[in-house]
């Protein structure tokens, strides 16, 4: 702690030896070396999502026999296919993009009701996502070698007195 104002010596997400890396939903920091059971882990994210993807489509199967039964017709029913359709596809395009680069926060708030119906494509992308990587590695690993850079470059200590250095002429 700094004794003038309280504040910590290190930065925020950071110690005295290095920053640390920011955990990911469902693997914690197991990405930065992919230990602790990290390849157990994507396959029980894979299973899981495109688990959670199936039982939410027979889900919407009963909604859709309840749409047929209640007699309100073709159009309504193909308007409730496309609307599940586009916003799943919205939302695996939105997911997707997020796992490249931080989402704006008032853009993801915007888009909330969005997402929640289009949550099919949300799942689908974790499980294709999980296939190669946990989804978010590349963006967090990203930052955290950018973060390691810049803490080696504070770190580092100049050799020699700068008031011997030569001057160019």
């Amino acid at each position: 702690m700094s004794d003038e104002n309280g504040t910590p010596a290190t930065p925020a997400g950071s110690t005295a030896t290095g920053p640390r890396p920011e955990p990911l939903r469902f693997f914690g920091t197991t990405w930065v070396h992919h230990d602790n059971g990290y390849a157990l882990r994507r396959a029980g994210v894979a299973v899981g999502s495109l688990l959670a993807a199936a039982a939410a489509c027979f889900v919407l199967r009963f909604a859709f026999e309840g749409i047929q039964i209640a007699n309100s017709g073709a159009f309504v029913t193909l308007l409730v296919v496309v609307m599940f359709a586009v916003c799943s596809a919205l939302a695996f395009g939105h997911t997707w993009g997020g796992f490249t680069k931080r989402p704006d926060p008032e853009r993801q708030s915007s888009l909330r009701g969005l997402l929640a119906i289009g949550f099919i494509g949300t799942l689908l992308a974790y499980f294709f996502r999980s296939l190669t990587e946990a989804p978010g590695e590349k963006l967090h690993r990203q930052e955290y070698e950018e973060a390691r850079e810049q803490f080696a470059r504070r770190t580092t200590r100049r050799s020699g007195n700068p008031s011997k250095k030569r001057r160019r002429s």
